[in-house]
């Protein structure tokens, strides 16, 4: 199957080290390296929950801070 993807220029440059210095096609290493990874992400599923702390904003209560972008818009603008 064809793809495209978009590496990070570093697990690029390993990825092509890993081909030159085994003699064998990037595609040939991308695709092991997504086989290798896959089977342990299989194997291991991420375990437990993630708890998510509400932060404070400083704003008081009933302003819509949707809107702040607007207001910034409208300053600008000069309106």
């Amino acid at each position: 199957m064809r793809t495209t993807l978009s590496l990070d220029d570093s697990i690029d440059g390993v990825l092509r080290d890993i081909a030159k210095r085994q003699n064998v096609s990037y595609k040939e290493v991308v695709n092991e390296a997504l086989r290798r990874g896959a089977q342990i992400l299989a194997e291991n599923p991420p375990q437990g929950s993630y708890k998510v702390e509400a932060l404070t904003s400083g704003f008081q209560s009933g302003i819509d801070t949707g809107k702040l972008n607007q207001l910034v818009d409208e300053l600008e603008a000069g309106l």
